[in-house]
């Protein structure tokens, strides 16, 4: 079986609400799961690589999700002395911790998918 604590649908506890609701502040903003996915993906890269994964994000945005992860210790952020500057993002050993957390997104949107009928779809047209 999976997780026990699934085991039983409750109410959750007020603590437990409470952590939910802490790690959602650090991980809330349209960009920054984006981030993390994208430095799963590449274990360290740099602002302009960054910047050319998401292009749908402002550079100012950008700027501000990342300065925001890092605050929060789930990115580290350095920066080389060089003309032109260099800087490099990775995820902290925190950030690493929400690997599980990506592994079940990617299990509950192929469920989703699967329900939805969408994942035939996509099937169909890999053919």
């Amino acid at each position: 079986m999976s997780d026990p604590r699934l085991a039983e649908p409750k109410v959750p506890k007020i603590a437990c609400v409470d952590d939910v609701e802490d790690a959602i502040s650090i991980l809330e903003g349209r960009w920054k799961m984006l981030i993390v996915a994208h430095l799963y993906g590449e274990p360290v890269l740099r602002f302009s690589e960054l910047r050319r994964a998401i292009p749908q994000v402002s550079q100012k945005m950008l700027i501000q999700q990342l300065r925001g992860l890092e605050e929060d210790g789930v990115v580290t952020r350095t920066i080389y002395p060089q003309v032109p500057p260099k800087v490099e993002y990775e995820l902290t050993e925190l950030g690493r911790g929400l690997g599980p957390v990506f592994l079940a997104l990617l299990d509950w949107a192929q469920l989703r998918r699967s329900l939805s009928g969408e994942g035939e779809v996509a099937q169909g047209q890999a053919s």
